[in-house]
């Protein structure tokens, strides 16, 4: 697939079947959020490559316990006024049951830890799409970053102390009838552009 097809035609995928992805596809997508742009190329992203459904089942409880038990009013963020709704609602699954969730983490004191995360992520989505995988970012482990519980968890599984997640990404092959991702063209309402000549 053309690179701007693959950045164009990328859309969320939320539903996925639980197919393994193949080590080589895997590998690459890995290889292009390596080859992401970083902070006076630091290249301080840690990827955690999360296959294990026992783990991924682990999370998912942490994270519903933990949305559970907040409150929320008309000023929080209405994604993550969605998530505790459906956390106090009970079977609350904040990864869309991916085959494969990959934790961004990077250093909690350096500047760009936000951006670098980011630039990796984007790609990913866009070497999952041309994979003819789907992909979705998934921010709930960023939002509970300080949670105790999460981030010991974590740090279990290869977290630096010292590293904080900024980002996750759910991939997989799609629970579509033909099993490729959504791929339409969206219109465009709000991202502005202002031409200065």
């Amino acid at each position: 697939m053309e690179a701007f097809e693959a950045i164009l035609t990328r859309r969320s995928t939320r539903n996925f079947r639980p197919d393994p992805i193949e080590q080589e596809k895997l590998d690459r997508i890995l290889d292009a959020a390596r080859q992401a742009p970083s902070g006076g190329n630091n290249q301080t992203n840690h990827f955690l490559v999360i296959r294990s459904q026992e783990v991924i089942r682990r999370l998912i409880a942490m994270v519903e316990k933990a949305f559970a038990g907040m409150e929320a009013d008309e000023n929080t963020y209405a994604s993550m006024r969605r998530s505790i709704a459906a956390a106090k609602k009970g079977g609350y699954v904040f990864c869309y049951n991916t085959p494969v969730l990959i934790v961004v983490a990077n250093r909690r004191d350096y500047g760009n830890n936000i951006a670098d995360c980011a630039c990796a992520l984007e790609n990913m989505m866009v070497a999952a799409n041309a994979l003819d995988l789907g992909s979705v970012w998934i921010n709930q482990l960023k939002w509970l970053n300080e949670e105790p519980e999460i981030v010991a968890y974590l740090q279990a599984l290869g977290m630096k102390e010292y590293e904080r997640v900024y980002g996750a990404l759910s991939i997989g092959y799609p629970a579509t009838e033909n099993g490729l991702p959504p791929r339409h063209l969206m219109p465009q309402k709000r991202n502005e552009v202002t031409f200065v000549d």
